[in-house]
């Protein structure tokens, strides 16, 4: 047998071309599907392991999905908005804490999260270096985040325009980093959080202006009357928050009918959680339209981890039917191999071989693809399982 392993791996090291295109053939086939179901697993792992750990979300009525993947995992799909009332309600309530979530912004390409200090306690998200954010103007950045950007505590950091031609004239916000998080291999690291009044600057609600008393320039003063001062249109919003000018900035209206895009409802017990949700499905029942909804993320992720699923059903029959081809293809790439080496056959008979000595040579040439094919695709498989978190948040959740 090892006579005719030896003549084999010659034979299969000389036509060097055609064994490795067999053994490609062989290996794409074998890791395709098994590298498909090791990320759909981390998929479903990372997916309900962050929605099982949110117990509720109240948002605006519409899509659940797209609530549920702005909330969780920051998707660029905003839901409609609600406002800072709804957030007044979950705590009155008695029955929950409440979390404010505004994610709507981008900087450089990551989304901006305004919230409160409460989500970091909820998250458990520590801070590596500098300091949680306590003034407006200032920011915590996640651990890629910082990586990818090459931030650090000390830095700024700009807010990105909702479009190309701002008609409203809100302006970037220059942001102060003050911290940056642990990694939480979540799509936590990918955030900007900021408190949720930072971010109504950002979306230019909260604003300062120059302080008019001391503003001498008569192409910003349209008339002084009685102490009162009215600016001209050239007045210029702050983009940056210092200590000069902090004090300048103010709210316009009711803080309350500030918007926000979801709650996230901490229930004191399961019977507190059921009872909350009862209060929000009876309003909608009674035909309140301002209510909103309130979900559950682990039914809504698993409905779409149901859907995904199901699209894998029928790549894994794609993928079948290719590997049969392919099989197919081995099959007859080996029966013309024979053919075209029916003079070395005849050669091995005349030299005294039998015919199961031909066919141990060719059973040997087989194995050894085979186990060539094999070895490749545990170490593809390996170099999958070892990077699926990272392929995961980059291919299916972010």
């Amino acid at each position: 047998m090892i006579d005719s392993l030896y003549v084999a791996w010659r034979y299969v090291s000389f036509n060097w071309a055609r064994s490795l295109t067999l053994i490609a053939c062989v290996t794409l086939i074998a890791v395709l599907p098994l590298s498909l179901e090791l990320l759909l697993e981390e998929s479903e792992r990372q997916l309900l392991e962050r929605a099982e750990t949110t117990p509720l979300v109240v948002g605006a009525k519409g899509s659940e999905l797209d609530l549920v993947m702005n909330s969780l995992y920051y998707g660029d799909t905003v839901p409609e908005l609600i406002s800072m009332a709804n957030l007044d309600r979950v705590k009155t309530s008695g029955h929950a804490a409440a979390v404010p979530l505004y994610v709507r912004f981008k900087a450089r390409g990551a989304p901006i999260v305004g919230t409160s200090l409460d989500y970091f306690d909820f998250r458990g998200l520590e801070i590596a270096a500098g300091r949680q954010f306590a003034l407006l103007g200032e920011c915590v950045i996640g651990a890629r985040v910082a990586a990818e950007l090459g931030l650090r505590p000390g830095d700024d950091l700009l807010s990105s325009p909702e479009t190309l031609f701002d008609l409203a004239g809100v302006y970037p916000l220059k942001m102060r980093v003050v911290g940056v998080l642990e990694p939480a291999h979540s799509a936590d690291d990918l955030a900007v959080f900021v408190d949720v009044k930072t971010a109504w600057v950002v979306q230019g609600l909260v604003h300062g202006h120059q302080d008019l008393s001391k503003v001498t320039d008569p192409t910003l003063v349209m008339d002084r009357f009685d102490g009162t001062v009215t600016a001209t249109a050239k007045l210029a919003q702050y983009t940056q928050i210092t200590p000069e000018n902090i004090d300048s900035f103010h709210f316009h209206g009711d803080p309350a009918d500030y918007p926000i895009t979801a709650v996230i409802a901490l229930p004191n017990d399961d019977r507190a959680g059921a009872i909350l949700r009862g209060r929000y499905v009876g309003a909608a029942t009674a035909g309140n339209e301002q209510t909103g909804q309130i979900t559950v993320p682990a039914e809504v992720v698993a409905g779409l981890l149901a859907d995904i699923f199901r699209i894998k059903s029928v790549l894994d029959a794609v993928i079948l039917v290719v590997g049969l081809a392919t099989f197919l293809a081995l099959v007859l790439v080996f029966a013309l191999s024979l053919r075209l080496r029916q003079r070395e056959i005849q050669t091995m008979f005349k030299l005294g071989c039998s015919r199961l000595t031909t066919v141990r040579l060719l059973g040997a040439e087989i194995a050894i693809i085979l186990t060539v094919s094999a070895v490749l695709t545990l170490v593809l498989l390996g170099v999958v399982a070892r990077f699926d978190e990272p392929l995961v948040r980059a291919l299916f959740v972010r």
